[in-house]
């Protein structure tokens, strides 16, 4: 157990490394010239030669690939990721600012959708195949269809719009959250409503429950110590990608319902070819996937350890 926990580590640094090291190599080699849109966006003006120059000398794109990547990655090996290019600032107070927006609303809309399709899903796999089955089924498949910028401009256009009941745009109250936490929300409940009803159609089909049955075993305990345990590993599985895919669809989101937080964050960086900003959200979104999935092999341990060998 333990070496295999060792094994997933050491494979999630590697990954990490790559990660870094494809970041820092796109960003380098982008089309265009860094240098001038860093003063175009310091200085908002008509630029010289020299100016550009004394600009590419300072945020060191005048050294070799490899000097300027290791220049950089040493303080990010303490999660130190320097100053911005543009503003001189260092990054963590602005980007943990726009965190401070986008984790809590990734959090709600994980919440709304564990909401709708836990319950969704158990009533479904009570009776397979009956009404309310296929009706869960339909609806999860149309929701899963439904990319979110679509939804969250049908969810604008219909609360906001005709029925003026909540605000569309910005960020001021707690009901300015409802849209976006709503539009991550029904998208993951789509994803985990089908895969915890297969989940638990699948661990209901196993062939030792009709023996344990035999033996007078009740049916809450088969649901508890059988059905769940089995039932678990492909909703862990779905749960901890979702978790990480909703930071990505919160970006999106955000940018919708002109939110701050990592959208407008990473925009902003992008169009001024702010190399520490952009290097920032890759890196901390990379970091995120490979924390969860992680964990989830972990997990996958503790659940059931004759899969360790498996995923190790």
């Amino acid at each position: 157990m333990i070496a295999g926990v060792i094994g997933l580590v050491l494979r999630a640094v590697v990954v990490l490394a790559g990660a870094a090291i494809l970041t820092f190599a796109l960003l380098w080699h982008a089309p265009g010239d860094p240098a001038q849109a860093i003063a175009m966006a310091r200085f908002d003006a008509l630029l010289t030669k020299d100016v550009i120059d004394q600009v590419r000398e300072e945020v060191g794109l005048n050294a070799s690939f490899w000097t300027a990547f290791l220049d950089w990655v040493g303080p990010l090996l303490v999660l130190d990721f320097g100053n911005s290019a543009v503003t001189g600032r260092p990054v963590w107070p602005d980007l943990w600012a726009a965190i401070t927006y986008t984790f809590p609303l990734a959090l709600a809309g994980l919440a709304i959708g564990l909401a709708i399709s836990l319950p969704l899903a158990i009533l479904a796999a009570k009776r397979p195949g009956g009404l309310l089955d296929r009706c869960a089924v339909a609806i999860a498949s149309l929701g899963a269809a439904i990319p979110a910028y679509w939804l969250g401009l049908l969810l604008i256009l219909l609360f906001a719009v005709q029925l003026g009941w909540l605000p569309a745009m910005g960020a001021r109250t707690t009901a300015h959250a409802v849209l976006p936490a709503l539009t991550l929300g029904l998208g993951v409940a789509a994803s985990l409503t089908r895969i915890i009803r297969s989940g638990i159609l699948e661990a209901r089909g196993k062939p030792f429950l009709p023996a344990i049955k035999r033996r007078g075993v009740s049916p809450k305990s088969i649901g508890r110590d059988h059905v769940a345990p089995h039932a678990a590993i492909p909703v862990i599985t779905v749960f901890g990608l979702e978790l990480a895919f909703l930071l990505e669809g919160a970006v999106m989101v955000e940018v919708i319902f002109a939110r701050p937080g990592l959208g407008t964050f990473l925009l902003t960086a992008i169009e001024a070819r702010d190399f520490p900003h952009v290097q920032a959200v890759v890196v901390l979104t990379a970091l995120l996937f490979v924390t969860v999935n992680l964990i989830i092999d972990v997990l996958y341990r503790v659940i059931d350890p004759r899969i360790g060998g498996h995923h190790a």
